[in-house]
């Protein structure tokens, strides 16, 4: 399944990424995963949140950017090789990994990985044709 994720480019210093999440917090914004990575002065910070939209302008309007993108979420089965089933379906495509991170799941039994891929469209019908892209939407953005 493709679901929204946002990422935002923030200064590699003290209180950064406390900003953000109170920003997200006082927007009544929920986040369900998130990776960051960082070089000596900027961060990437990549997440999956209730509402990606309305996250961006809340980052907006304290000066901070943002940008929404589509990924790849994998419900794999949690344990063993799982993982590399879904893998090995997308490197049998020509499917190119980007980067990845995990989500939070609630469905006993499943793993939840975010994917980057070159072919976002292409991986998701690969994906879906396993059983492994049947996600609730829910499950992801945490919405009721």
């Amino acid at each position: 399944m493709l679901v929204e994720q946002i990422s935002v480019f923030i200064e590699n210093k003290g209180g950064k990424l406390s900003e953000i999440a109170d920003i997200l917090a006082q927007n009544n914004i929920d986040i369900s995963a998130l990776s960051l990575a960082d070089t000596d002065e900027y961060g990437v910070l990549r997440m999956i949140v209730s509402n990606p939209h309305k996250a961006k302008q809340a980052l907006s309007e304290h000066g901070i950017i943002g940008k929404v993108t589509n990924v790849l979420a994998v419900a794999i089965e949690d344990k063993p090789g799982g993982f590399a089933s879904s893998l090995n379906e997308l490197t049998k495509n020509n499917i190119e990994v980007k980067y990845m991170y995990a989500c939070i799941s609630h469905e006993v039994g499943k793993a939840i990985m975010l994917l980057s891929v070159d072919d976002p469209i292409k991986a998701d019908s690969i994906i879906n044709e396993t059983g492994n892209g049947d996600i609730n939407p829910s499950a992801i953005y945490r919405i009721n």
